[in-house]
């Protein structure tokens, strides 16, 4: 298969890499691309094309893999090109978004959902797929370092599993340090470190693994909580604690590209003293 993954990110250039080595050739697009980009296609072996007309030509698939709010942009340029080969959404968007970009493409539309860091060790990663050509995209990833796994249902199905699971992970890291915050602000830290030492162990190094582990990414969950906020409130559920989610990892959105931060610079972000 001839297959354009855009735009490739620390997850995409993993999903590009394993494609690459699954033998299919992998197009990604240059013009308005950062350094960084072209430098993670270059080392996932993908071959760049100057725009994204001229890869669309020559693609038979194409995959999304970008921040959840620019999910809906991509789709929109793609369609925009003409092409009218398999359509997969990889991003952390809502059904009701995978929904509206579903109605770009159709019957070749394919839903998906990553669970797992990027695709650099076996056994690590999920792409749950769904859609009429689920299983067709699945096959693709035969042998690679992505398990790649056709669920029921249709256009919305692959997402709705992602936010699920991402509103727990996510959502309960962003809840813990907002928790460590606030005892900070209020003077209580040292005592509640000790309540959780003896009734809730593992919440004191769980809060500080959260703090160095989310902390460069932070900029790219922000929208992912809004999109499963818009999950919540698709199924009559309350969404304001992922609202809330959202501007926790707003404030730490600076660390973008930096070193995991510690759990102090991280608190002095949320209380928007840094």
């Amino acid at each position: 298969m001839r297959v354009s993954v855009l735009h490739p990110g620390a997850m995409g250039a993993s999903i590009a890499a394993a494609m690459r080595s699954a033998g299919h050739q992998v197009l990604g697009v240059a013009s308005g691309r950062s350094l960084a980009t072209i430098n993670r296609a270059r080392e996932a072996q993908v071959t760049l094309i100057e725009t994204l007309d001229e890869t669309m030509d020559q693609v038979d698939l194409v995959l999304s893999i970008c921040p959840p709010e620019a999910a809906v942009d991509v789709a929109r340029d793609v369609q925009l090109t003409g092409y009218n080969g398999i359509y997969v959404d990889g991003n952390a968007i809502a059904p009701r978004t995978a929904a509206a970009i579903g109605e770009f493409f159709g019957d070749k539309f394919v839903d998906g959902g990553i669970v797992g860091p990027p695709a650099w060790r076996d056994g690590t990663t999920r792409f749950y797929l769904s859609g009429l050509m689920a299983n067709d995209v699945a096959a693709l990833f035969a042998g690679t370092l992505v398990t790649a796994k056709a669920i029921d249902g249709g256009a919305g199905a692959a997402s709705a599993l992602k936010m699920c699971y991402a509103a727990y992970t996510k959502g309960s890291s962003a809840l813990v340090l907002a928790i460590r915050a606030l005892a900070e602000d209020n003077g209580v830290t040292e005592p509640l470190l000790a309540e959780w030492d003896f009734s809730q162990k593992g919440m004191r190094d769980s809060s500080e693994r959260s703090a160095r582990g989310t902390s460069p990414k932070a900029w790219r969950f922000a929208g992912e909580m809004r999109e499963i906020a818009a999950t919540f409130d698709g199924a009559g559920l309350p969404s304001g604690f992922h609202l809330a989610a959202a501007e926790v990892y707003e404030r730490m959105a600076h660390f973008k590209n930096e070193d995991p931060a510690g759990l102090e610079q991280v608190i002095e972000a949320l209380l928007l003293k840094q």
